[in-house]
Formats: C-alpha cells, structure tokens, sequence
C-alpha cells in the first residue's frame, strides 16, 4: 500500500504584519497627523480672541474642558481638524508601533513584544476620549456652551475615567509601552541616545477628556515623534532594513551601545 506524503504549504519567512508598505506607510503618516492634529488644536484655543477676564476664568478651573468647548465655538473649523487628524493618528499609529516593535524584536523580542502591545492598547485609550471630545463638542450645537459646560464638568470624571474604569487602565499602557519599547529598541541598536529621547519625551503626553495642547505638551512632543518615525519609515519603505528581510541576526543578542548616538 503506498504512503501519501503531505507537504506542508511553502511559508514566505519575510511575510509580517502589517508588512513593509503599510508599516512604512503607518510610521510615516501616522505622527505627520498626530502632530497636525496637535498643531490644530493649540492654534484653536491659543488664537482665541477671549477677553482677560475668560481667560482668568478658564486658568481658574480645575481642567482645560471649559476653554476647549469655548475655542470650538470660536474657531470651530480649527477645532475640528484639530480633532480629527489627531484621532487618525491614534488609529495610524497602532500600525507604526506594531511595525517598530517588529524590527525591535529581531534583538530584544520580549521586551518589544510587551512594550508594542501595551503602546496599541494604551492608543485605543485615545480613541475612546476621542468620542468623548466629539460628543461634547456636537452637543454645544444643541444645548448650547454654557449648558454643555456643565453637563461636561459635572460628568468629568466618569466620562474621563470610562465605564469599570477600562479607558483609564488602558491609557497607563502608553507610558509603560513608551518606556519598554523604548529601551528595548536602544538596547537593540534600533534607537541611539537621541532618538530614544525624543521618544519617551513624546510619549508623556497627556491622557484624557478635552485637553490643552500646549506648546511644549502636545506640539513640540509630537514634532519629536515624528523626528523618530518618519525617517525610519522612509526607511522601511526602501526596504533597507535587514530585520524586516531577514533574521540577520538573532533573537537576543545585543547591540553595543553608546552613550551619545542617534
């Protein structure tokens, strides 16, 4: 009786996910929209023609909801690019991440494993303040802004916190994520000194409903992240990164490091 040999389906060992046009694509796009959309928001509140006496109002509340509901109204297209783009970079940014974590754990693949993983589920954090924000911001067309103001502040903690307190769990992953999958790509050569600092100082950036974009916190952070991304994903689209072709060098070892490199 013969035997029947079954062979198995050849499998590409350079096939990954998202793969090298989405990756690159995602670590390109996603903080070029992230920082639009940061931009658009610290330009409609800061370009705001409010009086002194709304202006001291608004620095004696305890959160920046009241000036953001009252920048919409004044610069509503402003505000709602401002929104929007930087919504699209959370979800964009999911891809970016996952694409550096890839590339990191060629050499340090536990720690880019946990520190992409918890970086994507820290994003979605940001997605759900996103519906939060959009929310809000309709019902002003509506209600109108002083009763959306106090509609929003008397619910500011539950809505900021999310239902069983999910949303907020969920956003400690960012700063965590930020840290590990930082130190894993310096420890594997991905990151030198200067791009690993940029990117932890572009991963502090604040969480929650309706917030300020500073300058410093939120304009100039995301300009770091796309310091750190958007050459690396120029890169990747090249298909000049060995890891992502290949396993040219493996899993665990160590690259040397320096103390001052980029």
């Amino acid at each position: 009786m013969s035997s029947i040999t079954l062979t198995p389906p050849s499998v590409h060992t350079n096939a990954w996910f998202p793969g090298r046009l989405l990756g690159g694509g995602a670590l390109v796009l996603g903080p070029l929209l992230w920082f639009a959309g940061l931009a658009l928001r610290h330009l409609a509140w800061s370009t705001a023609d409010f009086t002194p006496e709304q202006r001291a109002s608004f620095a004696a509340q305890p959160f920046a909801a009241p000036e953001q509901l009252a920048a919409y109204v004044v610069n509503p297209g402003l505000a709602t690019a401002g929104y929007a783009l930087y919504t699209a970079g959370a979800i964009v940014l999911c891809l970016a991440f996952a694409t550096l974590a890839r590339v990191v754990a060629t050499r340090s693949p536990r720690a880019a494993l946990l520190g992409g993983a918890l970086l994507v589920v820290g994003l979605f954090s940001r997605l759900y303040w996103a519906g939060v924000d959009e929310t809000a911001l309709r019902l002003i067309g509506t209600l109108g802004l002083e009763r959306t103001t106090g509609i929003v502040m008397d619910l500011y903690a539950d809505i900021s916190y999310g239902p069983w307190r999910v949303p907020v769990s969920a956003a400690f992953g960012l700063y965590l994520g930020t840290l590990v999958l930082g130190a894993a790509a310096f420890r594997s050569g991905v990151f030198g000194t200067g791009r690993l600092a940029l990117f932890v100082f572009s991963g502090w950036l604040w969480t929650g409903v309706l917030k300020r974009s500073e300058l410093v916190d939120g304009v100039l952070s995301g300009a770091a992240l796309c310091l750190v991304l958007v050459p690396f994903g120029i890169t990747v689209l090249r298909d000049a990164v060995p890891e992502l072709r290949v396993q040219a060098r493996p899993a665990g070892e160590r690259a040397r490091l320096r103390v001052l490199s980029w």
